[in-house]
């Protein structure tokens, strides 16, 4: 058993039966009594945020994950179907440990997936940046530094008044946002 003080970000633990990923948290030192941590959550089986407190030194579960690169090949109805890198085994990861990111997938991308001892998948990350085409954008006005655009796989973005369509970006997919012009 572990206590909170061995918390950090992206840790996995269990509570109440349900296993959480650490997304934040605080350690909070009120001026009388004693110190908390105030831990923001994500369920892993239903995607649910939620905000738990625990004691200073507290006991909780934390589980031990091991993170596989693998490759993306196709979607199979909520799942995606990927092969490791190492082993060369196909796997079946639901689409919803990616979140809001899954729109920036594409074939043959190499993915960041977290798994528990039971090899059950917990958890999926994209790279932190791709390189997609502008497929629609407006002439800018004056006097503003963005514009809305929108990318190949329908993805809306807001972009500076000099990308053109045909231009090949550089998105963050943790931020959704753009960072550079990709020179040809």
């Amino acid at each position: 058993m572990s206590t909170t003080s061995d918390l950090s970000r992206g840790a996995f633990f269990r509570h109440d039966n349900q296993l959480l990923k650490v997304l934040d948290y605080d350690h909070i030192t009120p001026g009388k009594g004693n110190a908390i941590y105030s831990v923001k959550c994500r369920n892993v089986e239903t995607g649910k945020q939620s905000e738990i407190r625990f004691r200073s030194g507290e006991k909780i579960d934390l589980i031990r994950v091991d993170e596989f690169e693998m490759q993306y090949l196709f979607t199979e109805g909520d799942f995606l179907v990927c092969m490791n890198q190492e082993s060369y085994e196909q796997a079946h990861i639901p689409k919803l440990l990616f979140a809001d990111a899954i729109k920036f997938l594409q074939e043959g991308m190499i993915l960041k997936i977290r798994f528990d001892e039971n090899e059950k998948a917990l958890s999926g990350e994209l790279p932190k940046f791709v390189e997609l085409t502008v497929t629609y954008t407006e002439e800018g006005n004056k006097g503003k530094l963005l514009k809305p655009a929108e990318l190949e796989g329908g993805i809306a973005i807001q972009v500076p008044l000099f990308v053109s369509i045909g231009d090949k970006l550089k998105i963050n997919t943790e931020t959704n946002e753009y960072v550079e012009r990709v020179m040809k």
